[in-house]
């Protein structure tokens, strides 16, 4: 997989049953860190709420995750936010429900509905992002090369992070992780250019 889902800006989704309120908020996140930030946040928001239940979901292949109950019934709120994440195929998001309690006790079943209704309304707000995973390459050259350069970056989309011109030619550039293996049979026998890979 070398390219994946998430969500491009913050939402928020409302569910409400029998005086209790559920109140999902869906961000997209990169780190760990990140993410304790943002519940951080959401817990002086919310200071009041009796349950801030949440569920994550980080990075590709080997997925890191997690999901808490915060007091309600053992996977009766954790588990059905992340079954929603997973449901919408995103990753880098994490989901917080933030719930009022009403007075009436909704029961395991009544819980698992809440907490997925909620989150569902808040991703379903949400505006999916295609995020391509990338290589770094840098490409060194001579002057009389750079439009050579530049057709490279151009038929390949690369996303250029910087360019030194100081002594000689070097552009530093991001480069789909599925092209890798075209880029370097075109450049293969361009020796008056010079490719330096982000090793994996």
């Amino acid at each position: 997989m070398s390219a994946y889902y998430t969500i491009k800006s913050e939402v928020e989704g409302l569910y409400k049953e029998k005086g209790s309120k559920f109140i999902a908020r869906a961000f997209p996140v990169h780190t760990e860190e990140e993410i304790k930030q943002v519940q951080d946040q959401l817990r002086k928001e919310f200071y009041d709420a009796r349950h801030h239940c949440f569920a994550w979901v980080l990075g590709l292949d080997d997925q890191s995750w997690r999901a808490n109950d915060d007091g309600e019934p053992a996977h009766s709120a954790g588990d059905p936010i992340l079954g929603q994440i997973r449901s919408f195929e995103l990753t880098n998001v994490l989901v917080v429900v933030i719930r009022y309690f009403g007075g009436t006790k909704l029961g395991v079943g009544g819980l698992i509905q809440a907490y997925k209704a909620a989150t569902d309304h808040a991703l379903s707000k949400a505006k999916r992002i295609e995020i391509f995973e990338t290589r770094k390459v840098s490409i060194k050259f001579e002057y009389d090369m750079m439009s050579q350069a530049e057709r490279l970056i151009n038929d390949f989309e690369l996303e250029v992070i910087e360019r030194d011109f100081k002594t000689s030619c070097k552009i530093h550039c991001l480069i789909k992780k599925d092209q890798m293996t075209t880029f370097k049979e075109r450049t293969g026998d361009l020796y008056n250019m010079e490719f330096q890979f982000e090793e994996e």
